[in-house]
């Protein structure tokens, strides 16, 4: 399959946002009503929970719902409150040298994906990231240094809270510290367990484990696979090596002659580099963030796309991925 990515700037929510409604509404429609619409909360419930939790995106998000028609349903999505469930694999870490950097890899389907690196100013920072849900970020840095990254947590509890794309889009939007990005992950509920690694300009990290029915965790593990504290989903843990791939990550974070070229190279070969494409397990793409550069590089193999928040530069990259694998 062939998927092209594509990087856009726009300050404000506008043309090109509205463009990438239109276009990936559909798919994004049969997923949010996959339950029916009784599943679904009430728009009315959407923006009271965004009001209560997130009152700075307020503002950005009637926008959003201007410029995708103002129907009932689609501001329902857009608040990205109580949606489906949906699971992704995925492996993070800092890299702890001279020049820390956040690199990660996103294991999702091809079929299911936004595709989409934005640079945007919503609510007065200016973010860079890998857009999804349209709204949110699956991972990005903002102008001030700060990075953040997801994966999975590997429970399989659901419960009332918003799905964490919109959260990332939060604390980039309101946070300059790892210390503020953890004081917020902590107080805005998620409606599944996922861990977020947050790593800022002055080299400070934190891995934040989040569930829907228990506090945040809040650690200073440099790693971050798709399990918490210990194995809570013993069946997805072996499905996706989660153990074995952090495993893999510490030993090559406690050699001392790894560098930031080799480290990055470590997440483009397996067992990082996944290529489950056709059971929605394969790696979409590799993200190198360096805060003190306010730059990132999204990697495949033999591509190496470079951005900056302060300068950056729109475009296109087309990719195969072997869905047979």
């Amino acid at each position: 399959m062939e998927l092209t990515f594509t990087a856009v700037a726009e300050d404000r929510p506008g043309p090109a946002w509205a463009e990438l409604f239109q276009t990936l509404w559909p798919a994004y429609r049969r997923w949010y009503l996959r339950e029916g619409i009784e599943e679904r909360p009430t728009y009315l419930a959407c923006r009271r929970a965004l009001h209560r939790h997130m009152p700075e995106l307020v503002g950005v998000y009637d926008r959003l719902c201007e410029l995708a028609g103002g129907g009932d349903l689609a501001a329902r999505f857009i608040s990205l409150y109580r949606p489906p469930a949906y699971l992704s694999g995925c492996s993070q870490a800092v890299w702890p040298g001279p020049e820390p950097l956040l690199v990660r890899n996103y294991d999702y389907s091809p079929l299911a994906f936004d595709a989409v690196i934005l640079r945007s100013r919503w609510a007065g920072r200016a973010v860079m990231g890998m857009s999804d849900c349209l709204v949110g970020l699956v991972d990005g840095m903002n102008e001030a240094g700060l990075a953040v990254s997801l994966t999975f947590g590997g429970r399989k509890v659901v419960g009332d809270g918003f799905g964490m794309p919109i959260i990332l889009r939060y604390v980039l939007e309101t946070c300059d510290t790892t210390a503020e990005a953890v004081r917020t992950l902590s107080r805005v509920p998620s409606h599944m367990a996922y861990n977020v690694t947050a790593l800022d300009a002055a080299g400070r990290l934190a891995t934040v484990y989040l569930s829907p029915d228990r506090e945040a965790i809040v650690t200073s593990a440099p790693v971050a696979t798709n399990h918490q504290e210990r194995i809570d989903w013993v069946q997805h843990a072996r499905a996706t090596a989660t153990v074995e791939r952090e495993r893999y990550i510490l030993q090559r974070l406690l050699r001392r002659q790894t560098s930031q070229e080799t480290f990055i190279d470590a997440f483009l070969r397996p067992p990082l580099y996944a290529l489950g494409y056709s059971i929605g397990n394969g790696t979409l793409y590799t993200a190198a963030y360096w805060p003190q550069r306010r730059s990132a590089s999204f990697i495949w193999p033999g591509v190496d796309w470079r951005l900056s928040v302060e300068d950056f530069a729109g475009g296109t990259r087309r990719l195969l991925y072997p869905l047979a694998a």
